[in-house]
């Protein structure tokens, strides 16, 4: 079918990546840095032709040369607000933005608590999201809200401005699902909530099919319906029903393929929408590799390689020492303001190689405490794949089938947002051309990994769970309680 590319915006920088449409090898690759600002800090506020810089040096030198049809992944969490001419209002908001935690409560008393966010949109408002962005943008920013006409998102932005700012913009109904405005469960906007937010209504992006045609440039170039970063890499690995992603970075995340939308009163499951016509439920965790480094800078080991080599001259167990690792307070469970807490310390157990066996364990076993909130919904999980640097250490790899209670899947090093944005655009080039069918994206081959079974430690890694959850419930009762 020829060579399509993909390419993801992420927060640092874009990379691309040029693939075979038929089989998803990658044929080349291209990469460059997001410039930054003077003091070479990364802002939360953000002019988004950055990005369009950034892309235009990734592909240099003619890496699209022959390319037939571009997917764009992007960076989640960010609105452009924009005029009545389609100019920026302000710069971009991105990521975590602090600043919104208090617009973040104030959202959800106005709606009527978690429950009714939950109910209404799948997701309760965090500082991050857009919703909560744009609550903080009318209180804090009042005129550039009430110039506000139109909202987007970073890849509904990158594009429009591929296809030259047309009339019609567009978004894919991934990306839509984390704005909290647009409800996976029934397909469409919340206008009333962009109103509560920003104080009045905005244009929004028609949410396409995924894998209809965001449009074709000039030059004939097809452009897909484009995705969020989540999306496209669980699009990228080949992830399917039964299959779990398990993110390791600072915080951690648990995210499932799952037929449906899953609607949650206490508000720990966020309900995203696939690239596929599927569904993402996501849970988080305030704490996964912090943990970790909180551990190593404690025992005044150097990195995380010595601390999982520290931690595997103990035993499963740690000799009963138990780390409720909430050192930021904590989301799953809903504990906000708690503290982290180390229970179990006995005489022989009070040896550094116990304590950072207890941190890994503590960690795994909140992550495992996540994908029992999914599978306690009906998730489906038979495998779990494991990303992020931590997910190549020996004491994680050793401990997390047993406590996950499922095969482990460690994919190697890749660029899974660029490929699973690629493969969109294949399957929305074949279907443009009666090849392929819109219910069925191309198969292409699957991750490199490493699998990882239970096998005889599933008993020892249960008991550990147990114990785990024994200190849990005794230290917050009633924690998960809906």
């Amino acid at each position: 079918m020829g060579i399509v590319a993909g390419l993801d915006s992420s927060p640092d920088s874009t990379r691309i990546v040029v693939c075979d449409a038929d089989t998803g090898s990658v044929l080349r690759t291209g990469y460059a840095p997001h410039p930054l600002p003077e003091g070479n800090a990364r802002p939360s506020d953000v002019d988004p032709q950055t990005w369009l810089l950034s892309l235009g040096e990734a592909a240099g030198g003619g890496l699209l040369e022959g390319v037939q049809a571009i997917g764009v992944a992007a960076q989640q969490n960010t609105v452009i607000p924009l005029d009545t001419h389609g100019n920026t209002v302000r710069p971009a908001l991105t990521g975590g933005d602090k600043r919104a935690q208090v617009a973040a409560a104030d959202l959800v008393d106005a709606l009527g608590g978690r429950e009714a966010w939950a109910q209404a949109v799948g997701s309760v408002p965090q500082a991050a999201h857009p919703v909560t962005k744009l609550r903080w943008l009318s209180r804090t920013e009042p005129e550039h809200a009430r110039r506000t006409a139109v909202l987007m998102q970073a890849h509904d932005w990158l594009v429009w401005q591929l296809l030259g700012r047309p009339v019609r913009r567009t978004t894919d109904r991934g990306g839509a699902s984390g704005t909290g405005y647009w409800s996976a469960a029934t397909g469409s906007y919340r206008p009333d909530l962009v109103e509560l937010a920003l104080g009045h209504q905005a244009m929004l992006p028609e949410v396409i099919g995924p894998a209809e045609a965001a449009g074709t440039t000039p030059e004939g170039l097809l452009i897909s319906a484009g995705t969020g970063a989540t999306m496209a890499a669980a699009f990228g690995l080949g992830l399917g029903v039964g299959d779990a992603v398990v993110s390791l970075g600072a915080s951690g995340s648990v995210t499932a393929v799952h037929p449906e939308a899953l609607q949650d009163p206490s508000g720990m499951i966020t309900s995203l929408a696939d690239a596929t016509g599927m569904h993402l439920p996501v849970v988080t965790t305030s704490n996964a590799v912090r943990t970790l480094r909180g551990a190593a800078e404690l025992l005044g080991v150097p990195d995380l390689e010595s601390l999982s080599d520290l931690a595997m001259k103990s035993t499963p167990g740690a000799h009963g020492l138990v780390l409720l690792p909430y050192l930021e307070g904590e989301r799953t469970p809903h504990l906000p303001h708690t503290a982290g807490t180390l229970s179990g310390l006995r005489r022989e157990s009070m040896k550094p190689e116990h304590f950072a066996r207890a941190a890994f364990e503590g960690m795994l076993c909140g992550l495992a405490d996540a994908l029992d909130v999914l599978r306690g919904r009906g998730v489906d999980v038979r495998r779990v794949f494991l990303l992020g640097p931590a997910a190549e250490l020996a004491a994680v790899q050793t401990a997390a089938p047993a406590l996950f209670g499922a095969q482990v899947v460690v994919p190697q090093p890749a660029d899974y947002g660029a490929i699973g944005a690629a493969r969109q655009a294949a399957w929305a080039l074949g279907v443009s051309r009666g090849t392929l069918d819109p219910r069925t994206p191309p198969v292409w081959q699957g991750a490199h990994a490493q699998v990882l079974e239970p096998g005889e430690e599933l008993a020892v890694g249960q008991a550990v769970r147990q114990q785990f959850v024994s200190v849990r419930e005794q230290t917050h009762p009633g924690a998960f309680r809906t």
